[in-house]
């Protein structure tokens, strides 16, 4: 385990190091495809410490809420920015909001932005996990193969070998970022690399999130709460595609009974007696994601068949 690297008085964090690379790597491959893309790149000068408040920001307040139980026992540590508490997810979702605004008069459409964040996003988030394998971070639950890795340090709970679930991940995004780079070569319309690596690392996440072993924000749902996001996400859709047809009198109706249809099943759902299953919720927040990229990819394409 290198979790700090000392260099006469200074302290280098190892997970910050490969953040630094990896995002460094990211930048440039996204800047690259968005070229070859033909995608205006004036308002990154303009606009460039907007996106780097936003990086660090969203970065930032990612790792706060995934660690919250360490700082709610210190709150002050929240603002003590060195102590490598970084999520590079988080950084790339700061980064896509302002995106969304800044670029809302391009000519270029969201999605298509998002079609080139995706495979350096991807590439960068590789680089994170080797960063949290180095560092001790994000450890596995205990194993008999033989790959299983002995951390000797307080934070990780246990002494016994452990899933290097940090390096299933790395593994898994870098060949992601070169199936996105096919994807990309062979699609011809716009959010094909979108929804394939979102798809995939939705998988991705839902798989290897049973690996873990470190302390994780538990979400306790049934399978029939899956049945009703995804009616729910399809009624959404239906909104957004007919949306055109339907009178602001109608919309206004439909929508309003989808919100109170919600709210009825979240407060008649404590009395249904369906089994219940133990997720984390970075694998909940992956069904949501994925399910709202089908829709916006799904209503884009018929808003803008030509692309």
């Amino acid at each position: 385990m290198f979790e700090a690297l000392e260099i006469g008085p200074f302290i280098l964090w190892t997970h910050a190091v490969f953040l630094l690379i990896g995002s460094w790597l990211a930048i440039e491959f996204f800047l690259r495809l968005a070229e070859r893309a033909n995608l205006p790149l004036y308002h990154f000068q303009e606009h460039a410490w907007l996106y780097f408040v936003a990086f660090l920001g969203g970065g930032r307040l990612a790792a706060i809420l995934a660690e919250y139980h360490v700082y709610i026992q210190d709150f002050l540590r929240v603002f003590v920015i060195w102590d490598g508490g970084f999520s590079f997810l988080g950084g790339i979702v700061g980064i896509g909001v302002i995106l969304s605004i800044v670029t809302r008069q391009s000519r270029a459409t969201f999605l298509q932005w998002l079609d080139s964040i995706s495979p350096a996003a991807m590439f960068g988030w590789g680089f994170d996990w080797l960063g949290r394998f180095a560092s001790g971070q994000s450890y596995g639950r205990p194993t008999d193969l033989f790959w299983g890795v002995t951390y000797d340090a307080m934070s990780v709970r246990y002494t016994v070998p452990v899933h290097p679930v940090q390096l299933y991940y790395a593994a898994s995004f870098f060949s992601l970022t070169f199936l996105l780079l096919i994807v990309r070569k062979i699609s011809r319309r716009a959010g094909a690399e979108t929804l394939v690596g979102i798809t995939f690392a939705a998988v991705i996440t839902m798989l290897f999130e049973t690996f873990r072993g470190d302390f994780g924000i538990p979400v306790f749902a049934t399978k029939f709460d899956f049945l009703v996001l995804v009616l729910l996400f399809f009624s959404l859709s239906l909104v957004a595609v007919f949306q055109q047809w339907m009178s602001h009198r109608a919309l206004l109706c439909y929508v309003g009974a989808l919100i109170l249809c919600s709210l009825g099943y979240a407060l008649v759902r404590p009395w249904f007696q369906f089994a219940t299953m133990e997720l984390r919720f970075s694998q909940f927040l992956a069904v949501l994601v994925l399910l709202a990229s089908i829709v916006y990819v799904v209503v884009h394409r018929r808003r803008y068949p030509y692309l």
